[in-house]
C-alpha cells in the first residue's frame, strides 16, 4: 500500500512539472514572436529622396579672413628669469659694536648715504696714536738734519773724521724713512676709521635687515648686514635653442635687438606687456646639455613692474619681413605631405591650395607660396569641406548652423512621434 501511495504522489510531481516547463517555454516563444514582428513590420519614417540629396548639397557654414601683404617683425619667444642689475651685500669692514643702523628696509638709497655706523673709539684712538708717532719720528728727524750739516762742515775743515759724517747722514736716511712708515701707519689707522661709518656702494633698494643695532659685528661675517639691489635698468636672463643663434647673431650685428617682457601666462598682447628692453649679451656658448644659448636683456623698469627672481616671458626681435602674406594661423592647414588652406572663389566654392608656411606664431602665419594676397581663406568650418564644397560665408556673430532640410530620425523616433500624438 505505502509503494502504490509513493508511485500516486511521484506521478503526480512529474506532471506539476512538465506543466510549468510547458508554460515557461510557450512564454519565451510569444516573447520571440514578438521582437520577431517588431524588427520585421516596424520600419522607421525615413527621409525622402530629396530631403536626402538637400542634405547632402546644402552650403557648409565658413567663416573666412583675406590674406594681407604687410611687414612682419620676426620674434622669437622664451622664457626668462629677472636678476638686479648689480647685487652688494652690505658687509663689515672693521669689528666692533653696531651703534647705529640708519636705513630702512626697502629703502631707495644712493651711493654714499650712510647705512650703519660702528663704534669708532678704537679706531680713533689707533689713528691719533699714529699721527703722535709720526710727529715723534719727525722732530727727530729734523735733529739729525741738522747734526748732518754740522758733520759736513767740520770733515770738511778736519775737525772730524768723514766717517762721522757719513754716520749720521745714514741716520737722516733711516728717520726719513720712519717717518714714511708712520705716515703709511696714519693712512691705514684713517682707513680703519673711515670704515666704522657704512656706507652704500651703489644707487639701489635695500632687502630686509640681517643685523639689529647693538650686535656685534666683525669682518668675517658670511650673511652681513642688508643686500642692496639696482633695480633701474634691471636684466632678464632667458634661454633660446641653440637653431635661433643665427638669428640672433645677425640681428645682433645689424644693431640693438628689441626685447619685449610679458608676464608670465599672458597671451602676448599689449595687456601682458612689462617693459621694453634691448638685447645685451649672447652668451658665448652653447649648453651642451639643454641644447640651448642663453641671453641677458636689459630693461629700464621704470615703473618697477620687473622684480628679481620672477619668471617672465621674453618675445625677441630678430628680423622684420617685409610685404609678407600673411593668414591668421587658424586657416593653415596641416596635411600629411604638406600645409594647406582652403580658399573661397567668387562662385562659393572652395579649392584647396598647398602652401608653403615661413614663420609662425600666435598671430600670423606668413605664406612664402602657394597663395596670392587677397584671397580669402577659410578660418573656422574647414573640418567639414572638401575640395569644391558649396559654403557660406558668415560673421563671427552670426549663427554657423545649417539651415538645411530635416535630419534623418533614429531609428522608430517617427512611430513614437505617432503614438504620442
Amino acid at each position: 500500500m505505502d509503494a502504490l501511495t509513493r508511485d500516486a504522489q511521484l506521478g503526480t510531481r512529474t506532471r506539476r512539472f512538465t506543466l510549468g516547463r510547458a508554460v515557461m517555454v510557450l512564454l519565451c516563444l510569444l516573447l520571440l514572436g514578438g521582437i520577431v514582428y517588431a524588427v520585421w513590420f516596424w520600419h522607421p519614417a525615413a527621409p525622402s529622396q530629396p530631403a536626402r540629396s538637400g542634405i547632402r548639397n546644402a552650403p557648409v557654414p565658413v567663416l573666412v579672413a583675406p590674406s594681407e601683404t604687410r611687414d612682419v617683425p620676426i620674434y622669437l619667444d622664451g622664457l626668462g628669469t629677472v636678476q638686479a642689475f648689480n647685487t652688494v651685500t652690505v658687509k663689515a669692514m672693521v669689528d666692533g659694536p653696531l651703534v647705529e643702523v640708519r636705513f630702512k628696509e626697502g629703502q631707495e638709497v644712493h651711493a654714499g648715504d650712510v647705512l650703519a655706523r660702528i663704534d669708532p673709539r678704537t679706531y680713533q684712538a689707533a689713528l691719533d696714536q699714529a699721527v703722535a708717532k709720526k710727529a715723534q719720528d719727525q722732530a727727530n728727524l729734523a735733529n739729525a738734519r741738522v747734526d748732518l750739516v754740522r758733520y759736513q762742515k767740520l770733515a770738511a775743515t778736519a775737525y772730524t773724521s768723514a766717517q762721522q759724517s757719513d754716520t749720521q747722514k745714514a741716520t737722516v736716511a733711516q728717520l726719513e724713512a720712519q717717518v714714511q712708515q708712520d705716515q703709511a701707519t696714519i693712512d691705514s689707522a684713517r682707513t680703519q676709521l673711515s670704515y666704522t661709518t657704512v656706507a652704500a656702494p651703489l644707487d639701489g633698494r635695500t632687502g630686509i635687515r640681517l643685523v639689529d643695532q647693538g650686535n656685534i659685528v666683525r669682518a668675517g661675517d658670511a650673511t652681513g648686514m642688508v643686500v642692496i639691489t639696482k633695480l633701474q635698468p634691471i636684466s632678464v636672463v632667458f634661454t633660446l635653442p641653440q637653431q635661433a643663434l643665427p638669428a640672433v647673431a645677425a640681428a645682433m650685428k645689424e644693431g640693438t635687438a628689441e626685447a619685449l617682457a610679458f608676464a608670465q601666462g599672458s597671451d602676448g598682447s599689449r595687456a601682458g606687456l612689462l617693459d621694453r628692453g634691448t638685447l645685451a649679451v649672447l652668451d658665448n656658448q652653447v649648453d651642451p646639455t639643454t641644447g640651448t644659448i642663453k641671453l641677458k636683456a636689459t630693461f629700464p623698469n621704470a615703473e618697477s613692474k620687473l622684480w628679481p627672481g620672477g619668471f617672465v616671458g621674453i618675445r625677441l626681435k630678430v628680423a622684420t619681413e617685409h610685404d609678407a602674406i600673411v593668414v591668421p594661423p587658424v586657416a593653415v592647414q596641416r596635411g600629411p605631405t604638406a600645409a594647406y588652406v582652403y580658399v573661397v572663389g567668387t562662385d562659393d566654392t572652395v579649392k584647396r591650395e598647398t602652401v608653403t608656411v615661413g614663420h609662425e606664431d600666435e598671430r600670423a602665419s606668413i605664406i612664402a607660396s602657394g597663395l596670392p594676397a587677397g584671397a580669402r581663406v577659410v578660418t573656422d568650418g574647414a573640418s567639414r569641406l572638401t575640395d569644391g564644397a558649396h559654403v557660406t560665408v558668415v560673421s563671427p556673430t552670426q549663427d554657423a548652423t545649417p539651415s538645411g532640410p530635416a535630419q534623418a530620425s533614429a531609428p522608430g523616433t517617427a512611430a513614437r512621434r505617432q503614438r504620442a500624438q
